[in-house]
């Protein structure tokens, strides 16, 4: 079997083309990887992008992209809605294929040490490298922000895995780590309610909200999801934004059913969703599967069809056309 890694690098600049621009270009560089998306979002000021290959051409790849970033993004000067602590703000590998866990771990490590070495940045490990249970938890890393980190290396129990414990003004601090694969789905609802989203968000995520009066925290109804609300500005709407970190756990179609259902609880509704990065087809697969079982409808026989009837429910179209031969994973390494 090949091996195969993915990396999902978020940057804290979703506004500048040019400077996306120039990081695209230093992963196109590296022989054996393979550029599948780059997704800027403008009231967010933060870029995904998502590029897959041969192990160590893609240890290479991130490590050229983080050092671009921090030439060219200054954390001193940016503002946007979604929670960043760096430059390179958390930089995932995912094993897709022939690799295991514990070799990407290995890996992940090892780029942290170039990172280091190289341009001083602190770096946090985080998920399954994590070398602290407390530490796998991305919120828990992230908290704080920017903002806050230059205070936050001071304290003895927050001291970078790599590097020192300098803080780093104009690239701030980057997490790395090991992950099983992770759809970034956001919910776009039919209201401008940040208080709203964020009310959905906290029934749903799995660690739920504190109950100030009885001084409890109450889970929330989908295990392995994060989510917090916000509104987009470009598009004019809120929306609840969620990490489905374990689709065996929590179905994306559950997750679809819980926050459509809250919505309507607050007296709005979901009109579409935004897919950030890419999808595995099995999930797709998995979702037209329960919608025709939900119906009574005939499972069409067809792959394509399957296709349609989960972009349909999910409304993955909502924002623009979804093309599976580039947001399906399979397909995408397939045809690039």
């Amino acid at each position: 079997m090949q091996k195969i890694l993915e990396c999902v690098p978020n940057f804290s600049e979703g506004k500048n083309s040019q400077i996306i621009d120039q990081i695209a270009l230093q992963i196109k560089s590296v022989p054996n990887v393979k550029l599948l998306g780059v997704e800027m979002g403008e009231s967010a000021n933060r870029t995904v992008f998502t590029f897959a290959g041969e192990p160590e051409s893609v240890i290479e790849a991130a490590f050229l992209a983080i050092q671009k970033a921090s030439e060219l993004i200054d954390m001193r000067q940016h503002l946007g809605e979604h929670p960043r602590i760096g430059a390179t703000d958390v930089c995932p590998l995912i094993p897709i294929s022939g690799i295991s866990m514990e070799e990407t771990v290995v890996l992940s490590k090892k780029l942290a040490q170039k990172v280091v070495e190289k341009l001083e940045i602190p770096i946090f490990l985080y998920e399954n490298s994590a070398q602290n249970p407390k530490r796998q938890k991305l919120e828990y890393l992230r908290s704080g922000e920017y903002e806050g980190l230059e205070k936050k290396l001071q304290n003895p129990d927050f001291q970078p895995d790599f590097g020192k414990n300098i803080f780093n003004p104009k690239s701030g601090a980057s997490i790395l780590g090991a992950r099983n694969f992770l759809i970034a789905y956001n919910f776009n609802l039919a209201t401008k309610s940040v208080e709203i989203a964020n009310k959905i968000a906290q029934k749903i995520r799995e660690s739920g909200y504190l109950d100030k009066e009885k001084n409890v925290r109450i889970k929330g109804t989908c295990q392995a999801v994060k989510a917090i609300g916000w509104y987009i500005k470009e598009y004019g709407f809120a929306q609840v934004s969620t990490n489905v970190t374990n689709t065996n756990v929590t179905p994306l179609h559950k997750v679809h059913e819980q926050v459509c259902e809250f919505a309507k609880k607050y007296e709005t509704s979901v009109i579409g969703a935004e897919l950030i990065g890419l999808i595995p087809l099995k999930v797709l697969l998995e979702t037209a599967h329960f919608y025709c079982q939900k119906e009574s409808k005939m499972l069409p026989e067809s792959e394509s069809e399957q296709i349609e009837i989960a972009v349909n429910y999910l409304g993955l179209n909502h924002l623009g056309s979804f093309y599976p031969q580039k947001k399906i994973i399979e397909y995408a390494l397939k045809n690039q």
